[in-house]
């Protein structure tokens, strides 16, 4: 008995048991994401919605776009933290324990509260447990519990000396602790009060203490699974995973917004349960999770979960319209095809074809507990699904089956089959055509039965969509390269009667990537250029005008109306749906994409299975992904957007603002105005960096920011989520940011205002300064004028002065002129009259000597007396004495006393040597002076050289400068 016993046990424990087929959305964070340590041993959040984490390198931060570590003083591991009503975040770690809170600044700082504690009391180890319970903040270590009132910190003293704490936890208003002996306490009114010691708790740890209703707390083991503590009172709770438990092990344990409970093991990931014990989810590395080893788990004020792993962090979006269904969780297998049918959930993969159970009163699907069963003997590509009469009809690439139960039966093989279409709008169809990769093939249905009826004769092309027009008894069909086939059958449908191909020459931009599809009760084809309508009179095919203006010019690789007229389509790898009943705008529908599913789908093999609002299947390449689009149009999740940093660009450590706007000591959710920043001008390019904390729907939100005094309008939508500005003019300035999302809600961020002051050189002093540059200037400007005026009154002056002495030299001058010709005049009249007298002198000599011949001749003295007479007047006439002393004063008169100086300055002149030099200076020549002197120009030469000796002057010395020199005065 024991050992049949171990066997189902260990039986049960291999079974995965059922959970819901969906799988939420999961983020991975690996170590080198985060840039962290790789262990994460607490989970908390803030009012902003930012993260964080304990991690092995210190306080990890989160944002929705940015990781920041803050290291401890002492750089050690973080094992707990714990948030308050104001923002602290209260952490622990090896011999530290304080909490982070942030600056002025908004930046977090750590604050240690080691000091309060005494230094008998500072070695204990590291902290793995923080509780708040009113307004005091409760650490534990293994060997002590500490209790820190805001003022002080007291330490509990052991019950035992060898007590070591193994857990501390608030549940329901109490606060429990447990220590090693299995004891469980109560922390009340500062004492300890043991409130249970049953031998349940001593055969393995606590490791989570939660609330579970009003007067019962949920307790879980390590190694026993689940129990109830009611009071004083322990009963063990029975669960669908009591199994996994004992043998994955419980680390955490925490109550759910819905009231179910995630908890956390050490090997086997995590699960969530009910208040019954109900398995309801399990998420573990196949499910997508880096590591099945959970440390820490939390739920984040969206919903959503998120798990500190051993190795990296997790985000599961667990309450996400979006959800995974994957077959086989142990192969990543694309899905293709998805089919309800008889509350049976049917999916074809790559390889296999699936079926589940659906619950009938289940609205939404993916919440269905159920386990996926393979289908036998139909392995292979499945391509497509479809439920006709009520039986489901498998589109393989080996032919088609129908299945009959649970077993697939061959309708004919050896041709891939793409799709079915029912040539009758009946709801029983008697004949149905395939589309296979060989053209069509006919099909019928009698008695509850389908039966093979043979290839439709007249075509040979592969064709993937097709459709059956009842108005003209046609078959439309694509192909994807040469364009779109009409086909008219024969009254037996067993061969084409008449073909058409339209391609570029009826009307197509293209023959390339048409396909055709029925949307509002008509068939349409697709085009690269939009949608485009068949006219029957002209044979010729054109825009749609009544969905191109919806639709648009685009290239849809997928199109699929639902059943409430919406369409939905596949475009550039997108997904979308045009919703007639929502309004956008002035437009009376709405257009909704769906950005976390860009890419994910099977390029060129897109398919989406509109059930119903909550139900819709698109194919992926993951398996299937369900959207429940009545949750997604909801929008549970409010926007969240914040400005996270800004900071002085080009600088290492220059931020100036930490994200966190503080008033008075506590976070406040707008700016302070006495918080305005202000900034030199040489710090005016700054960058800013914002970001939502909405994480499950990162994918399809979009910034839009505007600095206020800087920026005329708010820029474009993005999902850049930093700006940078440069070379900021002075100024007050205000930077916004806001975020909307795919459903165009929209939501504004609190402001951020800060100065730029002016440059040094444009400051209320400088510009005082500036005034007294400025008087200084003008005063100098006007002394400079008056130097400038004095100046040119003492150069006009002095002008004036040169002038007047220049027209008096001038005067002078010309008087001098005046005199000089004057003197020159009197000199030339001198000399003429001095001429003269030479001439009468000669003239008289020669008169003289003709009257003395004629005296000796008079030998009779007839004219003796006559002659004596005649020659007494010559002899007087002859008198030059006085007639020198008439011309030395007349000459002195006229050259400035010159023989007067002359006879003073050299008074061994004789009247000969005087009479030489006024001959000289009147610029005679030696001839003429000769003549003047009656003697010959031998002796003329002879007397300049006796007056050379006289007056000491050398034969190179001219002899007239030196005359004028010595007679200046």
């Amino acid at each position: 008995m024991k050992y049949f016993l171990l066997i189902l046990n260990i039986f049960f424990l291999s079974i995965r048991a059922p959970a819901q087929i969906g799988i939420p959305e999961i983020n991975n964070y690996s170590s080198l994401t985060y840039k962290g340590g790789s262990q994460n041993w607490d989970i908390g959040q803030d009012k902003n919605g930012t993260m964080y984490f304990a991690n092995n390198d210190g306080l990890l931060s989160y944002n929705g776009r940015y990781w920041d570590l803050y290291q401890l003083p002492n750089k050690t591991i973080i094992r707990s933290l714990l948030l308050d009503k104001d923002g602290r975040i209260y952490v622990g770690a090896q011999d530290e324990l304080g909490y982070f809170f942030p600056d002025e600044n908004g930046r977090l700082k750590y604050h240690s509260l080691l000091q309060l504690i005494p230094s008998a009391h500072r070695k204990f180890a590291d902290v793995w447990n923080i509780v708040i319970d009113k307004n005091d903040v409760y650490f534990r270590s293994n060997s002590k519990i500490l209790q820190y009132d805001h003022r002080r910190i007291r330490i509990y003293d052991k019950p035992r000396v060898e007590t070591q704490w193994t857990i501390l936890q608030a549940a329901n208003g109490q606060v429990f602790a447990q220590d090693n002996f299995a004891a469980l306490y109560q922390i009340k009114n500062g004492m300890l009060k043991m409130i249970s010691s049953q031998a349940e708790l001593k055969s393995s740890p606590i490791t989570a203490i939660v609330n579970y209703q009003a007067d019962t707390v949920l307790i879980g083991t390590l190694k026993n699974g689940l129990y109830l503590l009611s009071g004083s009172n322990l009963i063990q709770m029975k669960t669908a995973a009591d199994a996994f438990f004992v043998k994955n092990r419980i680390n955490k344990v925490l109550k759910l917004k819905d009231g179910t409970f995630l908890v956390a093991t050490a090997s086997g990931g995590c699960v969530i349960i009910n208040k019954n014990g109900a398995l309801l989810q399990h998420f573990d590395n196949t499910d997508g999770l880096q590591d099945s080893q959970v440390r820490s788990i939390f739920q984040d004020d969206s919903g959503s979960l998120w798990l500190g792993l051993d190795d990296g962090i997790d985000f599961i979006a667990c309450n996400s319209a979006l959800k995974y269904i994957r077959p086989d969780r142990r192969k990543q297998t694309s899905g293709y095809a998805t089919q309800i049918l008889n509350h049976q959930l049917f999916i074809g993969t790559s390889d296999r074809l699936y079926s589940a159970p659906l619950a009938p009163a289940l609205t939404d699907f993916s919440y269905a507990k159920s386990t996926f069963k393979e289908i036998q003997h139909i392995q292979g590509q499945i391509w497509n699904l479809d439920a006709i009469n009520n039986k489901l009809l498998v589109g393989h690439e080996e032919g088609t089956y129908v299945l009959e139960g649970d077993i697939p039966v061959p309708l004919f093989q050896a041709l891939g089959t793409w799709t079915f279409v029912p040539l009758s709008a009946n709801k029983t169809a008697t004949e149905i055509v395939a589309g296979t990769y060989t053209g069509l093939h006919l099909m019928r249905y009698d008695k509850q039965k389908f039966s093979n009826a043979g290839k439709i004769k007249g075509g040979n092309e592969s064709l993937r969509f097709v459709l059956y027009d009842p108005e003209s008894n046609t078959i439309w069909a694509s192909h994807p390269y040469r364009g779109v086939y009409r086909f008219k059958l024969s009254a037996d449908h067993k061969k084409i009667e008449k073909l058409w191909l339209f391609n570029e020459k009826n009307g197509f931009p293209s023959p390339l990537d048409n396909f055709v599809v029925k949307l509002k009760g008509k068939i349409v084809v697709a085009t690269k250029n939009g949608i485009y309508e068949f006219d029957e009179n002209r044979q010729y095919f054109s825009p749609s005008k009544t969905l191109g203006p919806i639709l648009g010019k685009v290239n849809f690789q997928y199109l699929k109306e639902d059943p409430d007229g919406n369409i939905w389509f596949v475009t550039n790898k997108k997904i979308g749906v045009v919703d007639f009943h929502r309004k956008q705008g002035n437009r009376p529908y709405a257009i909704v994409y769906f950005p976390e599913l860009t890419a994910k789908m099977v390029v060129k093999f897109e398919n989406i299975y509109p059930y119903d609002k909550q139900n819709i299947f698109v194919a992926s390449t993951s398996g299937i992904i369900h959207i429940n689009y009545l949750k997604y149009l909801k929008n549970i999740k409010p926007l969240k957007v914040h400005l996270t940093q800004v900071k002085i660009s080009g600088n290492t450590d220059s931020i100036i603002f930490g994200g966190y706007f503080v008033k008075n000591g506590k976070i406040t959710d707008v700016q302070y105005a006495k918080d305005k920043v202000s900034l030199p001008y040489a710090h005016n390019s700054l960058h800013f960096e914002y970001a939502s904390t909405l994480f499950e729907q990162r994918d399809n939100i979009e910034f839009s920011y505007q600095l206020y005094g800087f920026d005329k309008e708010w820029s474009l939508w993005g999902s850049k989520c930093e700006k940078d500005y440069t070379n900021l003019p002075q100024g007050e300035y205000t930077f916004k940011v806001k975020v909307r999302n795919n459903l165009g809600n929209e939501l504004l961020a609190a402001p951020y205002t800060f100065v730029i002051r002016p440059p040094w050189y444009q400051t209320p002093w400088f510009y005082f300064l500036y005034f007294l540059l400025f008087c200084f200037g003008i005063y100098l400007l006007i002394q400079w004028q008056k130097r400038k005026y004095r100046k040119e009154q003492h150069f006009l002056n002095t002008v004036h002065q040169l002038e007047l002495e220049q027209n008096e030299k001038i005067i002078v001058n010309l008087r001098n002129e005046k005199l000089e010709t004057k003197v020159h005049f009197q000199n030339k009249e001198l000399a003429s009259t001095t001429m003269h007298l030479m001439q009468r002198g000669k003239l008289l000599a020669t008169i003289k000597d003709e009257l003395l011949l004629i005296k000796k001749e008079d030998t009779e003295g007839v004219y003796r007396e006559e002659l004596r007479k005649v020659l007494r007047l010559i002899h007087d006439s002859e008198k030059s004495d006085a007639d020198w002393d008439q011309f030395a004063e007349r000459f002195d008169h006229v050259n400035s006393n010159f023989l007067k100086i002359l006879k003073e300055k050299v008074p061994s002149l004789t009247p000969t040597d005087l009479k030489l030099c006024a001959y000289l200076k009147m610029n005679l020549s030696s001839k003429e002076i000769a003549q003047l002197m009656s003697i010959t120009i031998r002796g003329v030469e002879v007397n300049r050289y006796r007056l050379r000796k006289k007056l000491n002057v050398s034969s190179e010395t001219n002899l007239f400068d030196h005359l004028i020199a010595l007679t200046r005065v």
